[in-house]
């Protein structure tokens, strides 16, 4: 199936992307979605420049678009609908894991514009998903967390096993952060030619994130 995929530039889209490779799909393009004011990512606080020389190391086609947050659904389908007349593009790939508004969100919209939704990683165990990530060779770092949940200091840190143990050792903490617990800049893995050279820059507060600028 000719498919495109949601690339955020953390483990989950890139994850999925991975799997929906694996399971034989055809994948025509990646997209990522960045702030109209500023420039970034909608969900990691990551910039668009870093995403874009990311995804110059993966093994597919990579669009960057500004995506407007007022009326993004209208602009989400007119997008879709392009793609599906010019690359007869008949699915779309997810990294969603388990909250079942995002879900409903996603049916209702792939329904409208007659596309199939492709969820690899919905409805399996976040700790062993988080375990098969690792397994799997990606490579991965903390670049933002909800500073109700985790403090500062783990900005930066690598996901591996030490990392989930103590996770886990917290308790309450989803292991894959899919409430928003922290957010991932995968650096390397088996669908990148060579792993993305980075620096680690200042730590930011804001709206109750913490936020690692990545140089």
């Amino acid at each position: 199936m000719k498919v495109v995929c949601l690339w955020s530039g953390g483990k989950d889209s890139c994850f999925a992307f991975y799997k929906a490779k694996q399971e034989g799909h055809t994948i025509a393009h990646l997209f990522n979605f960045v702030d109209a004011e500023k420039q970034g990512s909608l969900s990691h606080g990551l910039t668009g420049r870093t995403i874009r020389k990311q995804a110059a190391m993966v093994d597919a086609p990579f669009s960057q678009i500004t995506m407007p947050r007022e009326n993004y659904r209208g602009n989400f389908k007119a997008l879709i609908n392009e793609w599906k007349a010019k690359k007869a593009v008949e699915a779309i790939v997810f990294g969603d894991i388990y909250l079942q508004e995002h879900r409903d969100w996603i049916d209702s919209v792939c329904s409208e514009i007659g596309v199939i939704p492709i969820m690899p990683l919905w409805g399996q165990n976040t700790a062993t998903l988080i375990t098969e990530f690792i397994d799997a060779g990606f490579k991965a770092f903390v670049v933002s967390v909800r500073a109700d949940v985790l403090g500062k200091e783990w900005l930066g840190r690598e996901i591996d096993s030490k990392f989930v143990e103590e996770l886990k050792a917290m308790g309450g903490i989803d292991l894959c952060g899919e409430s928003g617990e922290y957010h991932t800049f995968v650096c390397d893995g088996p669908v990148f030619r060579r792993p993305v050279k980075f620096g680690l820059g200042k730590k930011t507060l804001q709206d109750n994130r913490w936020f690692l600028e990545l140089t």
